[in-house]
Formats: structure tokens, C-alpha cells, sequence
């Protein structure tokens, strides 16, 4: 299979703080990986790393066939990188003053150089694709915040990208709106799109991930299918971490 992420040896820093340590990592086309650990522990500087929202400063990440310099490099790459890697972060970021629809054709004519009658025509399929085609015309601030969640879902979509990053999704939702952010995500991942989620989602991850990474300290500590890394941790970390989320 083809491998979309490579990370060799990857080490990151903010100053003194050794926030990644010599992570080795692949992603293959297709896989959902769901990375799970404490707060703090490196999760989202991880996938950051990815489409060079955050540089590290060692060892080596190649994204799609394109490789991403340590930082002082040179980054070339990342702009191509940025063309096939769509991410969902925890707060939603969308303009306040488009509409719903507007926020998604931006993407699609700004990142593809689409036409806006082609960007028109992809907003209107995504929103249908995540449940709210009939939302297009409002602004995000009359949207519940599951559904500005699944607009910027749709909008990451928009830009057609070979792989998808959630960062903690669904944290800044009411425990009501969780579920529709993670059924749309439970539908990408049936359709084949390759996904890496942080997430304190267990359940999410159990029933969704073809792999569970576990990061301690900005470490990966344990990796597996997730039946094993849930029902039989080997890292006496990783046994405790559940131990806690699980009793919940």
C-alpha cells in the first residue's frame, strides 16, 4: 500500500521543552489512526506537524511523497502539502461574516483555483454529504455548534484532499452535539479517507480506528489494533491512562 505519512526519528521542541521524541510513524492510504494520550503529552503538536502548522527541528516527515524540511529548511514542499491535507481543529474558525456556504467555496477557489461555479456546485454536494444541506445560507452564529463543526468538516472536505487531520474535534462540543461530528467522521472512514484523529473519544476509537497510537510524554509508547491496545495494553502507561479514561 502507499504510505501517505513517513515520520523517521522525528524530534520536536518549544525551547527547552522536548515535545516530540524520535517518533516513527507511517500512515497507509485508506488507514484511520487514532492517536490517544494524556493532555500535553504531544498529540496535537504531532499531527500538526504534518501539514507544517508546527516545524520540527529533527530526523525526517515526508507527507504524500513530498518531504517537509526540519525547521531552517527548506519548505517547498508545503505548499503541495497543504493542497492534499484538509484538518478539523477543536474551535471551528469559520468567517463569521459568510454564510455557511460562502466559508466552504472558499477553499476550493482559493487552495484549487476553482471556478466559483464549480466551488458552488462543491459546497452544496459536501453539505448534503454531512447532513445539512438545507443549513447553506445561514451564518455560522445560527448554527448549533455540531453544525459548525460538520461546516468545517465540509470545508476541509472541500479542497479534496488525500488525507484528513482531526484535531480534537469534538472537545469544545455539548455531549449532545458529539455524535453528529462522529458519525460524519464513522462515514469518511467507511468511504476510505485516510484519517489521523486525536481524539479522548474511546469508543469512537475502538469502533473506527485500524490503529491506536498511544503517546506519553512525546513518546509512542504502544501501538495496535485497537482491540488489543484497549483489551490488553502491554505499557504499564498505557494500562494506567485507560485505567483512568475508561472508568468514566
Amino acid at each position: 500500500m502507499t504510505q501517505i505519512v513517513q515520520m523517521k526519528n522525528m524530534n520536536k521542541y518549544f525551547g527547552k521543552l522536548h515535545v516530540l521524541k524520535d517518533i516513527n510513524l507511517t500512515v497507509e492510504a485508506g488507514e484511520v489512526v487514532v492517536i490517544i494520550g494524556a493532555s500535553g503529552s504531544g498529540k496535537s503538536t504531532l499531527i500538526r506537524c504534518v501539514n507544517g502548522l508546527e516545524e520540527y527541528e529533527s530526523g525526517k516527515l515526508v507527507v504524500d511523497g513530498n518531504e517537509l524540511a526540519p525547521k531552517g529548511g527548506n519548505q517547498k514542499s508545503l505548499a503541495a502539502i497543504r493542497k492534499e491535507v484538509g484538518m478539523v481543529f477543536q474551535q471551528f474558525n469559520l468567517f463569521p461574516h459568510l454564510t455557511v456556504k460562502r466559508n466552504i467555496m472558499l477553499a476550493p477557489m482559493k487552495v484549487k483555483n476553482a471556478s466559483q461555479v464549480i466551488a458552488n456546485a462543491t459546497a452544496e454536494r459536501l453539505l448534503n454529504r454531512v447532513g445539512i444541506g438545507n443549513q447553506a445560507n445561514k451564518y455560522p452564529s445560527q448554527l448549533s455548534g455540531g453544525q459548525q463543526q460538520r461546516v468545517a468538516i465540509a470545508r476541509a472536505l472541500a479542497m479534496e484532499p488525500r488525507l484528513m487531520l482531526f484535531d480534537e474535534p469534538t472537545s469544545a462540543l455539548d455531549p449532545e452535539m458529539i455524535g453528529e461530528v462522529l458519525d460524519v467522521m464513522r462515514e469518511l472512514a467507511k468511504e476510505g479517507m485516510t484519517m489521523m484523529v486525536v481524539t479522548h473519544e474511546m469508543g469512537f476509537a475502538r469502533e473506527v480506528a485500524d490503529r491506536v497510537i498511544y503517546i506519553h510524554e512525546g513518546q509512542i509508547v504502544e501501538e495496535g489494533k485497537p482491540q488489543d491496545v484497549f483489551d490488553n495494553p502491554q505499557n504499564e502507561r498505557t494500562q494506567a491512562f485507560l485505567s483512568r479514561v475508561l472508568a468514566h
